[in-house]
Protein backbone atom coordinates (compact mmCIF):
# COMPACT_ATOMS: atom_id res chain seq x y z
CA UNK A 1 0.00 0.00 0.00
CA UNK A 2 1.99 2.39 1.81
CA UNK A 3 1.77 5.88 0.15
CA UNK A 4 0.71 9.06 1.89
CA UNK A 5 4.06 10.05 0.45
CA UNK A 6 5.27 6.48 0.99
CA UNK A 7 4.21 6.67 4.60
CA UNK A 8 5.96 10.01 4.87
CA UNK A 9 9.12 8.33 3.57
CA UNK A 10 9.98 6.98 6.99
CA UNK A 11 9.42 3.25 6.82
CA UNK A 12 12.56 1.81 5.34
CA UNK A 13 15.05 4.67 5.62
CA UNK A 14 17.37 5.86 8.38
CA UNK A 15 14.61 8.06 9.73
CA UNK A 16 12.78 4.90 10.84
CA UNK A 17 14.41 5.37 14.24
CA UNK A 18 12.33 8.47 14.81
CA UNK A 19 9.11 6.42 15.00
CA UNK A 20 10.31 3.25 16.71
CA UNK A 21 8.47 3.19 20.06
CA UNK A 22 10.30 3.29 23.35
CA UNK A 23 9.79 -0.39 24.16
CA UNK A 24 11.85 -1.75 21.26
CA UNK A 25 14.90 0.43 21.64
CA UNK A 26 18.07 -0.69 23.39
CA UNK A 27 17.80 -4.15 24.89
CA UNK A 28 14.11 -4.49 24.04
CA UNK A 29 13.00 -4.16 27.67
CA UNK A 30 11.37 -1.23 29.43
CA UNK A 31 11.47 -0.30 33.07
CA UNK A 32 8.49 -1.44 35.20
CA UNK A 33 7.89 2.20 36.10
CA UNK A 34 7.72 3.25 32.44
CA UNK A 35 4.03 3.32 31.57
CA UNK A 36 3.13 1.93 28.17
CA UNK A 37 1.12 4.10 25.81
CA UNK A 38 -1.42 3.19 23.19
CA UNK A 39 -3.24 4.65 20.24
CA UNK A 40 -6.67 3.35 19.23
CA UNK A 41 -7.71 3.16 15.59
CA UNK A 42 -11.50 3.04 15.34
CA UNK A 43 -13.33 4.47 18.32
CA UNK A 44 -16.88 3.35 17.67
CA UNK A 45 -18.49 1.02 20.20
CA UNK A 46 -15.65 -1.51 20.44
CA UNK A 47 -12.86 1.07 20.42
CA UNK A 48 -14.50 3.18 23.13
CA UNK A 49 -15.04 0.05 25.19
CA UNK A 50 -11.30 -0.54 25.30
CA UNK A 51 -10.06 2.96 26.11
CA UNK A 52 -8.87 1.69 29.47
CA UNK A 53 -7.00 -1.54 30.12
CA UNK A 54 -4.44 -2.07 32.85
CA UNK A 55 -0.89 -0.88 32.36
CA UNK A 56 -1.49 1.51 29.46
CA UNK A 57 -2.34 5.16 28.87
CA UNK A 58 -4.18 6.41 25.80
CA UNK A 59 -2.22 9.10 23.98
CA UNK A 60 -3.85 9.01 20.53
CA UNK A 61 -7.09 8.12 18.76
CA UNK A 62 -8.10 7.87 15.12
CA UNK A 63 -11.44 7.60 13.36
CA UNK A 64 -12.89 8.63 10.00
CA UNK A 65 -16.15 9.59 11.74
CA UNK A 66 -15.77 12.96 13.48
CA UNK A 67 -18.61 12.22 15.88
CA UNK A 68 -16.96 8.99 17.07
CA UNK A 69 -13.68 10.82 17.59
CA UNK A 70 -15.32 13.63 19.58
CA UNK A 71 -17.26 11.22 21.79
CA UNK A 72 -14.21 9.07 22.49
CA UNK A 73 -11.92 12.03 23.21
CA UNK A 74 -14.41 13.26 25.83
CA UNK A 75 -13.89 10.00 27.74
CA UNK A 76 -10.20 10.76 28.35
CA UNK A 77 -9.16 13.40 30.90
CA UNK A 78 -5.73 14.15 29.47
CA UNK A 79 -5.12 15.91 26.18
CA UNK A 80 -4.45 13.38 23.41
CA UNK A 81 -3.60 13.46 19.74
CA UNK A 82 -6.59 13.00 17.41
CA UNK A 83 -6.14 11.71 13.86
CA UNK A 84 -8.21 11.17 10.74
CA UNK A 85 -5.63 9.02 8.93
CA UNK A 86 -4.50 5.86 10.76
CA UNK A 87 -1.01 6.21 9.29
CA UNK A 88 -0.55 9.43 11.23
CA UNK A 89 -1.38 7.63 14.47
CA UNK A 90 1.06 4.84 13.62
CA UNK A 91 3.76 7.46 13.02
CA UNK A 92 3.14 9.04 16.44
CA UNK A 93 6.42 8.54 18.29
CA UNK A 94 4.62 8.51 21.65
CA UNK A 95 2.53 5.43 20.77
CA UNK A 96 3.88 2.05 21.94
CA UNK A 97 0.83 -0.13 21.23
CA UNK A 98 -1.56 0.23 18.31
CA UNK A 99 -5.04 -1.03 19.17
CA UNK A 100 -7.00 -1.90 16.02
CA UNK A 101 -10.75 -1.70 16.62
CA UNK A 102 -11.99 -1.04 13.09
CA UNK A 103 -14.20 -3.28 10.95
CA UNK A 104 -12.28 -6.43 9.91
CA UNK A 105 -11.63 -5.39 6.31
CA UNK A 106 -9.03 -2.96 7.71
CA UNK A 107 -7.35 -5.28 10.25
CA UNK A 108 -4.73 -6.82 7.96
CA UNK A 109 -3.54 -3.57 6.38
CA UNK A 110 -3.36 -1.70 9.67
CA UNK A 111 -1.61 -4.56 11.50
CA UNK A 112 1.00 -4.86 8.75
CA UNK A 113 1.67 -1.11 8.72
CA UNK A 114 1.90 -1.00 12.52
CA UNK A 115 4.34 -3.93 12.44
CA UNK A 116 6.53 -2.18 9.87
CA UNK A 117 6.55 0.90 12.10
CA UNK A 118 7.84 -1.14 15.05
CA UNK A 119 4.64 -0.92 17.10
CA UNK A 120 3.18 -3.70 19.21
CA UNK A 121 -0.38 -4.60 18.27
CA UNK A 122 -3.64 -5.33 20.06
CA UNK A 123 -6.15 -6.44 17.40
CA UNK A 124 -9.87 -7.10 17.71
CA UNK A 125 -11.30 -10.30 16.24
CA UNK A 126 -11.50 -11.66 13.63
CA UNK A 127 -7.76 -11.22 13.13
CA UNK A 128 -8.24 -10.67 9.40
CA UNK A 129 -11.12 -10.92 6.94
CA UNK A 130 -9.22 -13.21 4.55
CA UNK A 131 -6.73 -16.06 4.83
CA UNK A 132 -4.18 -14.24 2.67
CA UNK A 133 -4.21 -11.12 4.83
CA UNK A 134 -3.50 -13.27 7.87
CA UNK A 135 -0.43 -14.71 6.14
CA UNK A 136 0.88 -11.21 5.42
CA UNK A 137 0.40 -10.13 9.03
CA UNK A 138 2.32 -13.17 10.29
CA UNK A 139 5.15 -12.44 7.87
CA UNK A 140 5.35 -8.78 8.90
CA UNK A 141 5.44 -9.58 12.62
CA UNK A 142 8.08 -12.25 12.12
CA UNK A 143 10.21 -9.77 10.18
CA UNK A 144 9.85 -6.87 12.61
CA UNK A 145 9.65 -8.67 15.97
CA UNK A 146 6.42 -7.11 17.28
CA UNK A 147 4.29 -8.43 20.13
CA UNK A 148 0.79 -9.19 18.86
CA UNK A 149 -2.38 -9.92 20.79
CA UNK A 150 -5.69 -11.01 19.33
CA UNK A 151 -8.54 -9.88 21.54
CA UNK A 152 -10.33 -13.08 22.41
CA UNK A 153 -9.39 -14.66 25.69
CA UNK A 154 -11.45 -17.78 26.37
CA UNK A 155 -8.59 -20.22 25.82
CA UNK A 156 -7.01 -18.92 29.03
CA UNK A 157 -9.62 -17.18 31.21
CA UNK A 158 -13.35 -16.74 31.97
CA UNK A 159 -16.23 -19.16 31.74
CA UNK A 160 -16.64 -20.14 28.11
CA UNK A 161 -20.03 -18.62 27.23
CA UNK A 162 -23.01 -20.89 27.93
CA UNK A 163 -20.82 -23.97 28.22
CA UNK A 164 -20.58 -23.22 31.94
CA UNK A 165 -16.90 -24.02 32.46
CA UNK A 166 -13.48 -22.61 31.77
CA UNK A 167 -11.44 -24.14 28.98
CA UNK A 168 -8.54 -25.25 31.20
CA UNK A 169 -10.25 -28.35 32.73
CA UNK A 170 -11.52 -29.32 29.27
CA UNK A 171 -7.97 -29.07 27.95
CA UNK A 172 -6.75 -31.31 30.78
CA UNK A 173 -9.42 -33.91 30.00
CA UNK A 174 -8.68 -33.90 26.25
CA UNK A 175 -4.92 -34.13 26.87
CA UNK A 176 -5.43 -37.06 29.26
CA UNK A 177 -6.70 -39.24 26.39
CA UNK A 178 -9.64 -40.44 28.49
CA UNK A 179 -12.12 -39.41 25.76
CA UNK A 180 -10.19 -41.25 23.07
CA UNK A 181 -9.42 -39.93 19.59
CA UNK A 182 -10.51 -38.49 17.19
CA UNK A 183 -12.90 -36.01 18.80
CA UNK A 184 -15.91 -34.12 17.49
CA UNK A 185 -16.68 -30.70 19.01
CA UNK A 186 -20.14 -29.24 18.39
CA UNK A 187 -20.65 -25.49 18.78
CA UNK A 188 -24.35 -24.62 18.84
CA UNK A 189 -27.17 -23.09 20.81
CA UNK A 190 -27.62 -26.50 22.44
CA UNK A 191 -24.07 -26.49 23.81
CA UNK A 192 -24.18 -22.84 24.92
CA UNK A 193 -23.31 -20.69 21.89
CA UNK A 194 -25.38 -18.16 19.94
CA UNK A 195 -24.25 -17.32 16.40
CA UNK A 196 -25.92 -13.88 16.37
CA UNK A 197 -27.88 -14.42 13.19
CA UNK A 198 -29.18 -10.85 13.47
CA UNK A 199 -25.89 -9.86 11.77
CA UNK A 200 -27.34 -10.36 8.30
CA UNK A 201 -27.26 -7.92 5.42
CA UNK A 202 -30.03 -6.40 3.34
CA UNK A 203 -30.26 -7.44 -0.28
CA UNK A 204 -31.42 -4.13 -1.72
CA UNK A 205 -29.87 -1.03 -0.20
CA UNK A 206 -31.05 2.31 -1.52
CA UNK A 207 -28.26 4.91 -1.91
CA UNK A 208 -28.36 7.60 0.77
CA UNK A 209 -26.49 10.88 1.28
CA UNK A 210 -23.21 10.41 3.18
CA UNK A 211 -23.34 12.10 6.61
CA UNK A 212 -21.06 15.13 6.74
CA UNK A 213 -19.17 13.76 9.75
CA UNK A 214 -18.16 10.52 7.95
CA UNK A 215 -15.38 10.08 5.40
CA UNK A 216 -17.14 7.18 3.71
CA UNK A 217 -14.51 6.65 1.00
CA UNK A 218 -11.83 6.24 3.70
CA UNK A 219 -14.16 3.99 5.73
CA UNK A 220 -14.47 1.70 2.70
CA UNK A 221 -10.72 1.81 2.10
CA UNK A 222 -9.71 -1.50 0.47
CA UNK A 223 -13.31 -2.67 0.03
CA UNK A 224 -15.07 -2.31 -3.33
CA UNK A 225 -16.90 0.97 -3.77
CA UNK A 226 -20.64 0.69 -3.17
CA UNK A 227 -23.04 3.61 -2.64
CA UNK A 228 -23.47 4.68 0.95
CA UNK A 229 -26.31 3.32 3.03
CA UNK A 230 -26.35 3.57 6.82
CA UNK A 231 -26.80 -0.20 7.11
CA UNK A 232 -23.35 -0.76 5.56
CA UNK A 233 -21.40 1.04 8.27
CA UNK A 234 -20.90 1.21 12.00
CA UNK A 235 -22.97 -1.26 14.05
CA UNK A 236 -24.43 -3.21 11.10
CA UNK A 237 -21.38 -3.56 8.82
CA UNK A 238 -20.99 -7.24 9.81
CA UNK A 239 -23.86 -8.18 7.53
CA UNK A 240 -21.83 -7.60 4.35
CA UNK A 241 -19.13 -9.86 2.87
CA UNK A 242 -16.93 -6.89 1.93
CA UNK A 243 -16.35 -6.04 5.60
CA UNK A 244 -17.02 -9.19 7.69
CA UNK A 245 -18.93 -12.52 7.64
CA UNK A 246 -22.03 -11.99 9.77
CA UNK A 247 -22.36 -13.94 13.02
CA UNK A 248 -19.61 -16.31 11.88
CA UNK A 249 -17.17 -13.42 11.54
CA UNK A 250 -18.32 -11.73 14.73
CA UNK A 251 -18.33 -14.74 17.06
CA UNK A 252 -16.26 -17.32 15.17
CA UNK A 253 -12.87 -16.72 16.76
CA UNK A 254 -14.38 -16.40 20.23
CA UNK A 255 -15.95 -19.84 19.86
CA UNK A 256 -13.45 -21.66 17.63
CA UNK A 257 -10.08 -20.53 18.96
CA UNK A 258 -10.51 -22.40 22.29
CA UNK A 259 -11.51 -25.53 20.35
CA UNK A 260 -8.38 -25.27 18.22
CA UNK A 261 -6.43 -25.04 21.49
CA UNK A 262 -8.28 -28.01 23.03
CA UNK A 263 -7.53 -30.20 20.03
CA UNK A 264 -3.86 -29.18 19.86
CA UNK A 265 -4.32 -27.69 16.38
CA UNK A 266 -2.61 -24.31 16.92
CA UNK A 267 -0.21 -24.82 14.01
CA UNK A 268 -2.41 -26.48 11.41
CA UNK A 269 -5.78 -26.23 9.66
CA UNK A 270 -8.67 -28.50 8.70
CA UNK A 271 -8.43 -30.34 5.38
CA UNK A 272 -12.12 -30.01 4.50
CA UNK A 273 -15.06 -27.70 5.14
CA UNK A 274 -18.68 -28.63 4.34
CA UNK A 275 -21.70 -26.32 4.49
CA UNK A 276 -25.44 -26.78 4.70
CA UNK A 277 -26.93 -23.37 3.96
CA UNK A 278 -29.23 -21.43 1.65
CA UNK A 279 -27.55 -19.82 -1.35
CA UNK A 280 -25.86 -16.65 -0.12
CA UNK A 281 -26.39 -13.22 -1.66
CA UNK A 282 -23.21 -11.87 -3.32
CA UNK A 283 -23.25 -8.76 -1.12
CA UNK A 284 -25.35 -9.47 1.96
CA UNK A 285 -24.42 -12.21 4.45
CA UNK A 286 -27.20 -14.71 5.18
CA UNK A 287 -27.75 -17.54 7.66
CA UNK A 288 -26.71 -21.19 7.59
CA UNK A 289 -27.70 -24.50 9.13
CA UNK A 290 -24.32 -26.16 9.65
CA UNK A 291 -20.63 -25.81 8.87
CA UNK A 292 -18.42 -28.88 9.42
CA UNK A 293 -14.61 -28.84 9.50
CA UNK A 294 -12.57 -32.05 9.31
CA UNK A 295 -8.86 -32.47 10.13
CA UNK A 296 -6.55 -35.03 8.56
CA UNK A 297 -6.68 -37.16 11.73
CA UNK A 298 -10.48 -37.31 11.72
CA UNK A 299 -11.16 -34.66 14.38
CA UNK A 300 -14.11 -32.42 13.57
CA UNK A 301 -15.52 -29.05 14.55
CA UNK A 302 -19.25 -28.77 13.81
CA UNK A 303 -21.07 -25.43 13.89
CA UNK A 304 -24.86 -25.52 14.09
CA UNK A 305 -26.73 -22.30 13.36
CA UNK A 306 -29.93 -21.10 15.00
CA UNK A 307 -32.02 -23.94 16.48
CA UNK A 308 -30.51 -26.49 14.10
CA UNK A 309 -29.25 -29.79 15.54
CA UNK A 310 -30.17 -31.98 18.50
CA UNK A 311 -30.53 -30.72 22.05
CA UNK A 312 -28.82 -33.78 23.61
CA UNK A 313 -25.62 -33.48 21.53
CA UNK A 314 -22.42 -33.42 23.63
CA UNK A 315 -20.01 -30.52 23.34
CA UNK A 316 -17.12 -32.98 22.91
CA UNK A 317 -17.81 -36.49 21.62
CA UNK A 318 -15.11 -39.15 21.70
CA UNK A 319 -14.94 -42.92 21.16
CA UNK A 320 -14.43 -43.47 24.90
CA UNK A 321 -16.62 -40.74 26.40
CA UNK A 322 -18.50 -37.48 25.99
CA UNK A 323 -18.51 -34.07 27.66
CA UNK A 324 -21.66 -31.95 28.05
CA UNK A 325 -22.42 -28.45 29.29
CA UNK A 326 -21.27 -27.53 32.81
CA UNK A 327 -18.35 -29.97 32.49
CA UNK A 328 -20.42 -33.12 32.80
CA UNK A 329 -18.65 -36.24 31.55
CA UNK A 330 -20.22 -39.69 31.09
CA UNK A 331 -17.03 -41.69 31.86
CA UNK A 332 -17.48 -43.62 35.16
CA UNK A 333 -15.37 -42.18 38.01
CA UNK A 334 -13.86 -39.67 35.57
CA UNK A 335 -13.06 -36.94 38.11
CA UNK A 336 -10.91 -39.23 40.25
CA UNK A 337 -9.10 -40.56 37.18
CA UNK A 338 -8.53 -37.07 35.77
CA UNK A 339 -6.95 -35.86 39.03
CA UNK A 340 -4.00 -38.14 38.35
CA UNK A 341 -3.03 -36.29 35.16
CA UNK A 342 -0.86 -33.14 34.99
CA UNK A 343 -2.33 -29.68 34.59
CA UNK A 344 -2.03 -27.96 31.18
CA UNK A 345 1.11 -25.87 30.62
CA UNK A 346 0.72 -22.29 31.84
CA UNK A 347 0.35 -19.60 29.17
CA UNK A 348 1.61 -16.01 28.90
CA UNK A 349 -1.68 -14.25 29.49
CA UNK A 350 -0.52 -10.77 30.56
CA UNK A 351 -0.21 -8.75 27.36
CA UNK A 352 1.52 -5.82 29.07
CA UNK A 353 4.16 -8.09 30.59
CA UNK A 354 4.66 -9.72 27.20
CA UNK A 355 5.31 -6.28 25.70
CA UNK A 356 7.74 -5.43 28.49
CA UNK A 357 9.62 -8.73 28.29
CA UNK A 358 9.27 -9.33 24.52
CA UNK A 359 7.59 -12.71 24.98
CA UNK A 360 4.84 -14.10 22.76
CA UNK A 361 1.34 -13.61 24.13
CA UNK A 362 -0.88 -16.69 24.64
CA UNK A 363 -3.02 -15.80 21.60
CA UNK A 364 -0.64 -14.33 19.09
CA UNK A 365 -0.27 -13.85 15.33
CA UNK A 366 0.43 -17.57 14.72
CA UNK A 367 -2.30 -19.43 16.60
CA UNK A 368 -4.60 -16.45 16.02
CA UNK A 369 -4.00 -16.76 12.30
CA UNK A 370 -4.94 -20.44 12.34
CA UNK A 371 -8.20 -19.90 14.22
CA UNK A 372 -9.02 -16.95 11.92
CA UNK A 373 -8.33 -19.28 8.98
CA UNK A 374 -11.00 -21.68 10.24
CA UNK A 375 -13.50 -18.80 10.31
CA UNK A 376 -12.45 -17.61 6.86
CA UNK A 377 -12.57 -21.14 5.38
CA UNK A 378 -16.20 -21.28 6.49
CA UNK A 379 -16.93 -17.88 4.99
CA UNK A 380 -15.51 -18.93 1.62
CA UNK A 381 -17.47 -22.20 1.64
CA UNK A 382 -20.67 -20.33 2.51
CA UNK A 383 -20.19 -17.76 -0.26
CA UNK A 384 -19.63 -20.52 -2.82
CA UNK A 385 -22.15 -22.87 -1.16
CA UNK A 386 -20.08 -26.02 -1.62
CA UNK A 387 -17.65 -28.41 0.07
CA UNK A 388 -14.02 -27.31 -0.17
CA UNK A 389 -10.80 -29.27 0.38
CA UNK A 390 -7.87 -27.40 1.92
CA UNK A 391 -4.11 -27.91 1.97
CA UNK A 392 -2.91 -27.03 5.52
CA UNK A 393 0.70 -26.71 4.35
CA UNK A 394 0.14 -24.42 1.35
CA UNK A 395 -2.85 -22.77 3.08
CA UNK A 396 -4.81 -22.90 -0.17
CA UNK A 397 -7.92 -24.68 -1.37
CA UNK A 398 -7.24 -27.73 -3.54
CA UNK A 399 -8.13 -27.55 -7.23
CA UNK A 400 -10.53 -24.65 -6.77
CA UNK A 401 -9.47 -21.37 -8.39
CA UNK A 402 -12.68 -19.59 -7.45
CA UNK A 403 -12.17 -20.39 -3.77
CA UNK A 404 -8.52 -19.35 -3.90
CA UNK A 405 -9.49 -15.97 -5.35
CA UNK A 406 -11.23 -15.43 -2.00
CA UNK A 407 -8.03 -16.36 -0.13
CA UNK A 408 -6.19 -13.35 -1.58
CA UNK A 409 -8.86 -10.89 -2.62
CA UNK A 410 -8.01 -7.83 -4.66
CA UNK A 411 -8.27 -4.53 -2.81
CA UNK A 412 -9.36 -1.15 -4.06
CA UNK A 413 -6.40 1.06 -4.94
CA UNK A 414 -4.20 2.21 -3.27
CA UNK A 415 -4.82 -0.16 -0.36
CA UNK A 416 -2.74 -3.33 -0.58
CA UNK A 417 -1.17 -5.80 1.81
Amino acid sequence: MTTRRQFLKTLGGVSLLTIVPRNVLGNGMIAPSDELTKGIIGVGGMGRGHIGYNGTRVVAMCDVDKNHLTQAAAMVKDKINLYHDFRDLILDKDVDIVHIATPPHWHGIMAEEAAKAGKDIFCEKPMTRTIGEGKRVMEAIKQHGNIFRLNTWFRFEDTFYGLGTQVKPLKKLVDSGMLGWPLKVTISKHTGFDWKFFWVGKNHLEPQPVPKELDYDFWLGPAPYKPYNAHRVHQTFRGYWDYDAGGLGDMGQHYIDPVQFLLGKDNTSPVKVEVDAPQQHPDAVGTWRSITYTYDDGCQIVLWGGDYGKSDTPYIAGPKGNVYKNFVCDIPNWEKKLAEFPEPIEQNTDFIECVRNRQKFALNEINGYHSATIVNMGAVALRLNRTLNFDPIKQLFINDEEANRLVDQSNRSPWTI
